[in-house]
């Protein structure tokens, strides 16, 4: 994907919220946002930005010609449209790096000067809201990269015949494709692979520590959640993981075991590794497409949760 560049006309700042930045030569942005700005602070919206574009826009709905900070935005760009920004995505320079946390927010009515003015405002609709990865100096003439985030899935089928190559892996097949489609749907970018290892803790150990090194999203086991001498998945899980999340599972327990009491004896377990999602599935594949159901659902609110954005 070809490289995007933005160019910065302006920084804006205020002391107080609700009221129209104005521009300053130069301004200096550390972990909170930008100094002496009333929006920076321990949140996720310390940074703001709006393209001239959404300025010209707003003209020409209204006929009010829109003055840089009068959004209430901190920088305004141009040179880029904004409108297909997503969360997680960054905007990059020597100097800094701003990380997308919420795309719009919610008009705030008469306590907003222009909408006081005009009854309309841009910001909730084409407003980006950043919050600070490292900070630096930044002034009017300086340009920023446009990363937009990879999404990254990995599937891991444990199974001592599929990896001899005794057994085809359905399971893992399955799991892969229904990932994708989903990733296809709700994130821009993404890359889905799956491998298959043998039921040995210390190859998944590896291949866990891997994916969350190399910044992988979401994993997706299958197999090794019985209770066979050979089913090592869970207890393997729980050595590495963070937090728990433990109504997932139970939900699908509950849910498949009032037809099939065997379902009660899977020991499958959802948990967090640092910034990375995992999810221990059966090794049917049956078993897999019914986990997935309940699942996916909730994917992309675990990982803005995740990942300390507020969806709400």
């Amino acid at each position: 994907m070809e490289e995007q560049r933005l160019k910065i006309t302006h920084i804006n700042i205020s002391r107080e919220k609700g009221t129209v930045k104005k521009p300053v030569r130069e301004a200096e942005v550390d972990g909170w946002g930008i100094r002496g700005d009333a929006h920076a602070g321990p949140w996720h919206r310390q940074v703001s930005l709006i393209a001239q574009g959404s300025l010209d826009r707003f003209y020409h709905k209204t006929g009010r010609k829109v003055q840089p900070g009068e959004f209430a935005e901190n920088i305004t760009v141009e040179g880029m449209d904004l409108t297909h920004v997503k969360p997680l995505d960054r905007f990059v320079n020597k100097q800094m790096i701003l990380e997308v946390t919420q795309i719009g927010k919610k008009c705030h009515g008469d306590d907003c000067a222009i909408f006081r003015e005009v009854g309309k405002c841009a910001m909730p609709e084409e407003g980006i809201f950043t919050r600070v990865i490292r900070g630096g100096s930044v002034r009017p003439g300086d340009t920023l990269s446009y990363q937009p985030k990879t999404w990254k899935g990995l599937v891991i089928t444990l199974s001592d015949r599929a990896y001899a190559g005794r057994y085809p892996d359905k399971s893992g097949k399955k799991v892969e494709e229904g990932l994708r489609e989903f990733m296809n749907r709700h994130f821009p970018h993404p890359e889905v692979t799956r491998q298959v290892l043998p039921d040995e803790q210390s190859q998944l150990i590896n291949a866990l520590n891997k994916a969350r090194a190399e910044g992988c999203d979401v994993v997706f086991t299958t197999g090794g959640t019985g209770i066979g001498s050979r089913d090592i998945t869970p207890e393997t899980i729980r050595v590495l993981m963070d937090k728990e999340i433990p109504g997932i599972m139970e939900r699908v327990r509950m849910k498949y075991g009032q037809d099939n009491p065997n379902a009660l004896v899977s020991r499958s377990i959802a948990a967090t590794m640092g910034r990375t999602l995992i999810y221990a599935l059966p090794g049917s594949s049956k078993a897999v497409g019914e986990y997935l159901d309940v699942i996916l659902p909730t994917l992309k609110h675990s990982v803005w949760m995740v990942h300390d954005l507020d969806a709400h």
